[in-house]
């Protein structure tokens, strides 16, 4: 039961996120991901490890499709998302926990700032709220 009301309440936080929102939402999947490869090449999970890179990869390939290409800051993101992508490729292929985390680095570093972001873009929407 408790089971099936977190899934609803998932569900409804994609459901009604922004899209920034998802995009956070991406990058910590990303990171989680990670963590749990990370976690399997240390147990030699190696199925596991696996999985969890791919699905690491899959958002990346999905966050790269959905970039503005018209956009400036495009031609600067684009390599930092391939080094990664090619990190874990790496990792996969060597059970490398280095090249997992120069991976780990590089979308931690994107999570942080989107974060800011949002933060910024809520506080330009709605003010700085209360002050006392």
């Amino acid at each position: 039961m408790a089971y099936q009301q977190y899934q609803a309440y998932q569900n409804n936080s994609v459901n009604t996120a922004s899209p920034g929102e998802l995009t956070l939402m991406l990058y910590n999947g990303c990171l989680k991901f990670i963590k749990q490869a990370k976690k399997a090449i240390e147990n030699e999970e190696h199925e596991t490890k696996n999985v969890m890179i791919q699905k690491t990869q899959n958002i990346i390939r999905e966050l790269m499709v959905t970039l503005d290409q018209e956009a400036p800051i495009t031609k600067e993101i684009i390599p930092l998302y391939d080094f990664a992508y090619h990190a874990l490729t790496q990792a996969n292929i060597k059970n490398d926990v280095d090249q997992l985390e120069q991976a780990r680095e590089i979308i931690q570093d994107f999570r942080d700032t989107w974060k800011e972001v949002i933060k910024q873009e809520r506080i330009r929407q709605h003010g700085q709220g209360v002050k006392a």
